[in-house]
């Protein structure tokens, strides 16, 4: 009897065990297309392809949204400080001695105290606000998003030279390098007959930084403490004291610890209080961007199915004969489950190298795009960071692959148990 390709190989016995070789080599032939089966490959191939391109664009979005979170919240936090503590009831003179005992405790690796006040800043070339902040040598040396940061100038000597640490975009900005000076008008200065009048003086700048945030880059002064204290009308206080952590997804258990320290009535804000919303809006955005990716590894299952329906319709005659020839329901819904599944593994696996690729290399793929179409394709000032970021997360990695086999594998159930439920005498009737 002549038999549809595949079924050419040797009788398989009744007692062959699961996944048998014969399983696997039928299973691959019906892989292969013949010029009857072009609509199956074609299927087969856009369900492949369809795997692939899910898999590897959820890796390099999940990886771009994780390095977004991850940057931000390096530059937000570390220079911002992951807990503030403000003094109530009285002025916050005790700073020094209440930074000495909160840095003591387990877990706080920097307490620093800050006077903290807008300001307007202007040079001949230009004018813009700014944030200033009055600080030590010392804290400043060993802040994190500032250490390591310096591109012009030094900081030695910012006690005593009374100079400033100016933002790379605000100095761009005002035509500022180190050694010109930049003067600083504060809104609140001396009382007059007259009302008060705006506190105004130069200042030499001794040195630039670039922390990548363009926010912090275009806005931040940094000046001496005392000096500070002495333009915002504040002699001997203190604003604020920053505290930074060591682990900063742990502040409740940071704040029971810190407040004991504090031995003073004082406000705790921390970190996710001033930026909850902001972090809340990325986790969303990563949710629903895997929901929607994942539509299209659904898609692919979906072709899958119907793909592997069509095959069963043509591979009817084909599997009544395998069946008279000894084979089991359960051999014949292996050999199907392999034909899918195969579709689905090799594109997962494609896919997983393919995204990988991609997310170690966003940026250089964004500058070549940027440079191919003469576009800037991550602007600084909407985006914040000067780079698009991506972290890999391993567990991600791993998500993304056991759902894409998840889904693949699941696909192939329906159309394999129907296959196995053909009934040999009805399927030698089709042409």
């Amino acid at each position: 009897m002549t038999t549809s390709a595949g079924v050419e190989a040797a009788a398989p016995s009744r007692a062959t065990r699961p996944f048998a070789p014969f399983e696997w080599m039928v299973a691959f032939r019906y892989l292969r297309a013949r010029n009857a089966q072009k609509s199956i490959s074609v299927i087969a191939g856009f369900s492949f392809l369809g795997i692939v391109l899910g898999v590897a664009a959820l890796i390099v979005v999940m990886s771009v949204m994780n390095g977004f979170r991850h940057d931000l919240m390096e530059k937000m936090i570390g220079l911002n400080g992951h807990m503030f503590l403000q003094g109530i009831e009285t002025p916050l003179t005790d700073y020094d001695a209440v930074a000495e005992r909160v840095s003591k405790v387990p877990g706080v690796t920097l307490a620093l105290p800050l006077v903290e006040g807008q300001a307007f800043a202007t040079t001949q070339y230009g004018s813009s606000g700014a944030l200033v902040r009055g600080i030590k040598q010392q804290d400043l040396e060993r802040l994190p998003g500032v250490a390591g940061h310096i591109t012009q100038g030094a900081l030695d000597g910012f006690d005593t030279g009374a100079g400033l640490a100016v933002g790379a975009k605000l100095a761009e900005h005002l035509g500022l390098r180190v050694g010109d000076k930049v003067t600083i008008i504060a809104p609140h200065g001396a009382e007059t007959p007259f009302g008060v009048t705006p506190r105004m003086k130069s200042y030499p700048v001794s040195a630039i930084f670039q922390i990548g945030m363009s926010t912090f880059d275009n806005t931040f002064i940094f000046m001496p403490l005392a000096e500070a204290q002495t333009f915002f009308n504040l002699d001997g206080q203190a604003n604020v004291i920053e505290v930074y952590v060591a682990n900063p997804d742990d502040m409740d258990a940071m704040r029971r610890a810190i407040e004991p320290a504090q031995q003073r009535p004082m406000i705790d804000t921390d970190w996710r209080q001033l930026n909850r919303s902001f972090f809340d809006v990325l986790a969303v955005e990563s949710n629903v961007m895997f929901a929607i990716l994942t539509l299209i590894m659904l898609v692919a299952a979906l072709n899958i199915i119907s793909g592997l329906i069509m095959l069963v319709q043509d591979k009817a005659r084909a599997i009544a004969v395998l069946r008279t020839m000894g084979a089991t329901r359960g051999a014949v819904m292996r050999i199907f489950l392999i034909t899918g599944a195969t579709i689905g593994v090799v594109g997962t696996g494609v896919g997983l190298i393919l995204g990988l690729v991609v997310a170690y290399n966003v940026e250089p793929i964004r500058r070549f795009l940027s440079w191919l179409t003469g576009q800037n394709l991550f602007p600084s000032e909407f985006y914040f960071l000067s780079q698009l970021p991506s972290r890999v997360e391993p567990t991600d990695v791993l998500a993304v692959g056991l759902l894409s086999l998840f889904l693949s594998i699941a696909a192939t159930i329906y159309p394999s148990w129907r296959a196995a439920k053909l009934d040999p005498v009805e399927a030698l009737r089709y042409e």
